[in-house]
């Protein structure tokens, strides 16, 4: 019965979703303040039944109500606990329940908490926002109900995929989709500012906070997912260029312009029409993610269905909201206003080439994800895009990029002097020029190869040093006493060391991946035990094979001895599990950490001279990688923080609510 109710609750949804797309608009439109009114119910109310629908189905999983077919073909009664809520969302079905979920919690908290907007803007964002959810409600409950029956129920389901009975299950997805759904908002207030034809200061401060949020989540995603395949997989990677992959990086990219481009809106009100065209683009791009994931045109472990009638339909989406949000943008782009001048060394002429950097990025990875699909479509034959396009195409235009971050907050609003800029960045290039001549010295006798490293190395440096140069300035420090330099740090607003933390943080993900991709490790070979192998200095010596049981698998564990010339060697465990539900093996990798490097060691099947396959490898610095990519998400945390960012810009909101 419960199910039954659920499917119900959904519809109910879907008829709230149909009313907030309409009623709101026409009120404002209308200037009806009883209809607008009713705006942030519907969107409430909206959130509420979807939560309902979602506890329903969560508790299916729980209870394991096998009637239930996504229950019984992702879960099963022996499954722990924590995979088996962690499944509500391992399935298609699931995780298009928890995309809506997510989209109605961003509609419901403008609704609660958007009190500074005026009532016309938050009636037509709330309207867009309707809009999306009446789409993807109508999805689910045509193409992909969660609580479709099983008759006759079986006495248990078939499990869920090994490889997602992981935490990062718990975590990962739900993350991503936080940051994916949230630049629906970016896509919902650019629409509401081309329906009233404004864009201007006040806009930017309230629009800025949501793509922030969205922004945070998808680089916390991204890492997380990032970490989850390198431990997990076996594979020994960080970052393999996989199209769902690229997916969802292609927003954070068009979604860093667009946080970039706000600023120049909210403090210049200059880019009113780029940063509403990045708006649209950004969602666009989370669209074309879903639509990658779960139309069956790519096979990928990251893949949710391989149905080609719900790839259709989210293809129906994705043009009727993108073709009508341009069409709108054609129509009304030449009514916005064209901003305050500035000059061609400025600050907001950085931020223009920032952008245009980071958009030409997302089309490199755009290119190298749909050219083998079209390919294939149009000529039938398949091809592979993978690290050497990239390595080529997209780490020059990154350099490019990276020497702009230094530079562009050392810039003036307005208009500054070049040759003023270099003065100020001189300490920072000549610290950056020192590791590169110190690095170039250590490497150039290994090759010439190394040339790419070193000048890694040094533009990692240049941009954790120029950004600590950027706050010695802020702060004067070294230019008067020293306690006027703390009074202004404490004084300082957080947005400013979020940006400080968020383009050092690049500047160690640099740095980590530039010792990953030149210095990582690998030794495959067949072992027996008591065999010792050797890499980077370390030696590893199979000392042991035993078998056990775990909670739904039977596994099988290497116990390896690790030692380093005549220090004391440790142990490292990895294993081989097999799971009779499903009937697949998996690998479960052994990792030892540390902040310089990271030991991995992977165990393969036996043959029959009672030998094993082992891989091992060494990862220096990878480590830095992901603790870069979360520092910069904590930045994207102390800038949310700002208060300024909390109260909005009350002049207009006043205005509005006099209006209705």
């Amino acid at each position: 019965m419960l199910p039954e109710i659920g499917h119900y609750v959904l519809i109910i949804a879907l008829m709230l979703a149909a009313l907030q797309s309409t009623v709101p608009l026409f009120g404002a439109y209308r200037r009806d303040p009883t209809l607008m009114a009713m705006a942030p119910h519907l969107a409430v109310g909206q959130l509420f039944a979807i939560a309902f629908a979602f506890a329903i189905l969560t508790n299916a999983f729980v209870v394991s109500d096998f009637s239930v077919l996504a229950v019984a073909a992702n879960s099963h009664t022996d499954k722990p606990l924590l995979y088996k809520i962690s499944g509500v969302w391992g399935n298609h079905e699931g995780s298009m329940l928890l995309w809506v979920l997510i989209l109605a919690i961003y509609g419901g908290a403008v609704a609660l908490f958007g009190n500074n907007l005026p009532w016309t803007l938050k009636s037509r964002v709330l309207a867009v926002h309707g809009m999306i959810g009446f789409a993807f409600l109508l999805f689910i409950i045509l193409t992909s109900n969660p609580f479709g029956r099983l008759y006759p129920a079986p006495l248990n389901g078939n499990g869920l995929n090994p490889i997602l009975q992981d935490p990062g299950l718990a975590i990962h997805p739900p993350m991503l989709y936080m940051g994916y759904v949230g630049f629906s908002m970016a896509f919902s207030f650019s629409v509401a500012a081309l329906m009233e034809g404004k864009v201007d200061p006040a806009w930017a401060r309230w629009v800025r906070p949501w793509v922030l949020m969205a922004w945070i989540c998808l680089t916390a995603g991204i890492t997380l997912g990032s970490f989850w395949a390198y431990y997990t997989l076996g594979w020994g990677g960080w970052w393999f260029w996989d199209p769902v992959e690229n997916a969802s990086f292609m927003p954070w990219l068009s979604g860093t312009a667009l946080l970039h481009s706000a600023i120049v809106v909210e403090r210049r009100n200059a880019l009113q029409s780029w940063t509403i065209l990045l708006g649209i683009l950004t969602f666009t791009l989370s669209l074309i993610g879903t639509f990658l994931v779960r139309s069956g045109v790519l096979t990928s472990v990251h893949s949710f269905a391989n149905d080609p009638a719900r790839g259709v339909f989210i293809l129906a989406i994705l043009v009727i909201a993108t073709g009508g949000a341009l069409a709108l943008y054609a129509i009304r782009e030449r009514e916005l206003t064209q901003g305050s001048p500035f000059g061609l060394v400025s600050r907001e002429a950085g931020l223009i080439v920032n952008n245009i950097l980071l958009v030409v990025l997302a089309g490199v990875v755009f290119l190298g994800t749909f050219y083998p699909l079209l390919y294939d479509l149009v000529l039938g034959d398949k091809i592979s895009v993978g690290p050497p396009f990239y390595n080529i195409v997209f780490v020059p235009i990154m350099m490019l990029l990276m020497t702009v971050l230094v530079f562009g907050p050392m810039l003036k609003w307005k208009r500054d002097d070049l040759r003023a800029v270099f003065s100020r960045g001189r300490i920072a290039a000549a610290c950056a020029g020192l590791v590169l001549l110190v690095s170039l010295a250590v490497l150039l006798g290994s090759g010439w190869h190394y040339i790419g490293t070193a000048l890694g190395f040094a533009f990692a440096a240049w941009l954790v040093l120029g950004t600590l140069f950027v706050i010695a300035r802020r702060i004067r420090l070294g230019d008067g006493p020293l306690d006027t330099s703390l009074r202004l740090a404490a004084s300082t607003p957080p947005s400013f060391y979020g940006f400080a933390l968020a383009h050092a943080g690049l500047g160690i993900t640099v740095a980590g991946i530039t010792a990953m991709s030149s210095f990582a490790g690998e030794n495959i070979r067949l072992m027996s035990i008591g065999d010792v192998a050797e890499l980077a200095g370390f030696t590893f010596q199979l000392k042991e094979v035993g078998q056990g049981k775990g909670a739904n698998f039977d596994y099988e564990r290497a116990i390896f001895v690790i030692g380093r010339g005549s220090g004391t060697g440790f142990v490292m465990e990895p294993e081989r599990r097999f799971y009779p539900v499903r009937q697949q093996t998996t690998t479960q990798a052994a990792i030892t950490m540390n902040p310089a490097r990271n030991l991995y060691i992977t165990f393969g099947e036996k043959n029959g001279a009672n030998q094993w396959a082992v891989r091992i490898f060494y990862h220096p610095l990878v480590g830095w990688i992901w603790g870069g990519a979360m520092l910069m998400a904590l930045g994207g945390v102390l800038s949310l923080a700002d208060r300024r960012l909390r109260i909005g810009m009350p002049q207009r909101a006043r205005a509005g609510a006099m209006v209705a």
